[in-house]
């Protein structure tokens, strides 16, 4: 699900809020999320709410993980932040063709060893910023199902075209 299409005035926002140090905006930009139709009662039913981790390396970067600040909004009392791990650095996604995306992230993500159980039947809530071609929560999704994860969800913030250009 997501809550608007990855165009002006969305995109200029979503990357002042992902590249630009705004995690301040993290609570106005979960409201137009919540507002999209079937996210209020995702959230209702997940027993989990987890957003796609960022490499060790990006979050160094960054400051903060932008999913991660808007699952907090949309959900503090499921958030599962340290649940999905990214386990491999990659080249950002934006800079690849639709074909490269899948191999980019494969084997990307992993489940922390020690709570594999905590995913055995749940539903989950999969929070990214933006989606364009799905690799990236294709391959977070996948992780999660073969934990056990019996029902994801993703909620995006905005859906670009495959087509269209993601700024990075």
């Amino acid at each position: 699900m997501a809550a608007v299409h990855y165009a002006y005035p969305w995109s200029r926002l979503i990357v002042q809020f992902k590249f630009h140090s705004r995690p301040d905006w993290a609570r106005c930009l979960a409201t137009l999320l919540r507002s999209a139709p079937w996210v209020e009662p995702a959230l209702e039913l997940a027993q989990q709410v987890i957003p796609m981790p960022l490499s060790v390396e990006r979050l160094r970067a960054r400051g903060y993980n932008q999913a991660l600040e808007l699952a907090r909004c949309l959900a503090p009392d499921k958030i599962e932040g340290k649940l999905l791990l990214r386990i491999r650095e990659t080249p950002a996604q934006s800079a690849l063709a639709r074909d490269a995306r899948m191999l980019n992230v494969r084997g990307a993500f992993a489940v922390e060893p020690l709570r594999h159980a905590e995913l055995a039947g749940a539903r989950v809530v999969l929070v990214d910023d933006v989606m364009t071609s799905g690799a990236s929560m294709f391959s977070a999704a996948a992780t999660l199902r073969q934990a056990g994860a019996a029902h994801i969800t993703a909620l995006v913030l905005a859906r670009a075209d495959l087509g269209g250009h993601v700024p990075a």
